[in-house]
């Protein structure tokens, strides 16, 4: 088994214990009514963006995400949380020290000996949730399962959504398709595009993702037989129907969109065994971001 298959197997286990350990972790995460912007880069980014959807969604308080090297220093927010699985990922690093002194402060990481521990006011450290890895999955997953059940948003329905993303089936003829396309709407829209960046960086696919209304927009127009579309969350109205015609497999997002997740990282396993390739060395990618001075 290489490393990515391990960790993501891991994820129910992960996500249990970090919503059983949230509540001692109410300092350092952000208050109901406080300005808040979440950041990271990459994977991390795509988690800060389904965060922040869904933290301003259940009325927590006005919420944007940025990656870090986007952040807008005009802006004034009561909290900058960072996502950084390695904690030593330049883009990161240097944000959190310009705001040292001026804005508060979270890191949330899975190394508490790396240079984020000191660069931020505060840090939740999921070691747990560390991988071996360069492709994210668990602890990417697992920090989101933190910030959803800080905001009251995660139920054990979502670890056993998990569980049955782990041992059903792909569904027929999705490993064979040459073309994927994710869909989402709201905070599940960051999910598809993580999905696509799995599918990227494991299995050198041709991988797009979309908010879900506008894939009708120009996109469909890739669509055809041999593609597949899978939709993450609830999908608007026709839209299955719109992508069947055209040819391709539609694959319908039955479980919590976070469990959906697991099973398009499981796919993305897939496809690379398929091809011949090693997910735990992804072509040009290092686990860490780390530029010269």
């Amino acid at each position: 088994m290489t490393h990515v298959e391990d960790e993501l197997t891991d994820q129910p286990a992960c996500w249990s214990r970090t919503a059983a350990e949230a509540g001692a972790c109410t300092e350092e995460l952000p208050k109901p009514g406080e300005r808040v912007a979440l950041v990271g880069c990459g994977t991390s980014f795509f988690m800060a963006r389904a965060a922040a959807a869904l933290r301003e969604g259940a009325g927590h308080g006005e919420t944007d995400a940025f990656a870090a090297s986007e952040f807008p220093h005009g802006r004034r927010y009561d909290r900058v949380v960072a996502l950084t699985r390695s904690g030593t990922t330049t883009e990161v690093l240097d944000l959190l020290a310009r705001l040292r002194g001026r804005t508060r402060t979270t890191a949330i990481t899975a190394d508490p000996d790396t240079p984020v521990m000191t660069a931020a006011d505060h840090a939740v450290v999921l070691r747990h949730a560390d991988e071996r890895s360069v492709v994210q999955t668990r602890f990417a997953t697992t920090a989101l399962t933190l910030l959803r059940a800080h905001l009251g948003l995660h139920t054990e329905a979502v670890v056993e959504d998990a569980r049955t993303a782990l041992a059903a089936p792909l569904p027929p003829g999705l490993v064979e398709c040459r073309q994927f396309t994710f869909l989402g709407q709201g905070w599940t829209a960051a999910l598809a595009d993580e999905a696509a960046l799995k599918m990227r960086e494991a299995a050198l696919s041709w991988t797009e993702a979309y908010s879900a209304m506008e894939y009708r927009h120009g996109p469909i127009s890739i669509s055809a037989r041999g593609t597949a579309v899978w939709m993450f969350g609830k999908a608007p109205r026709g839209l299955a129907d719109d992508v069947r015609a055209t040819g391709a497999l539609w694959i319908e997002g039955t479980l919590d969109p976070l469990a959906e997740l697991v099973r398009a990282q499981r796919l993305a396993v897939a496809v690379a065994a398929a091809r011949g390739l090693d997910p735990d060395r992804p072509r040009h990618l290092t686990r860490s971001v780390v530029l010269a001075p």
